[in-house]
């Protein structure tokens, strides 16, 4: 129980004194350049749905 005891205060001093928490000003910039990158990653994603979809319904519509 000791060990148990020992790690949760040591988590805790080191959450507290020794990690570099990033300011509120570097938190939105990077929040907003994520969410930046998922707009774009989203827009690539769907624009190669819709390519395929178009190409294959293409293809099979040569079938028939």
């Amino acid at each position: 129980m000791s060990k148990l005891t020992n790690y949760f205060r040591d988590t805790t001093e080191e959450m507290r004194y020794k990690v570099t928490w990033p300011s509120f000003d570097e938190l939105q910039k990077s929040a907003g350049l994520v969410l930046i990158g998922s707009l774009i990653f989203a827009a690539v994603v769907g624009l190669m749905d819709i390519v395929f979809k178009t190409g294959l319904e293409a293809f099979y519509n040569s079938f028939r």
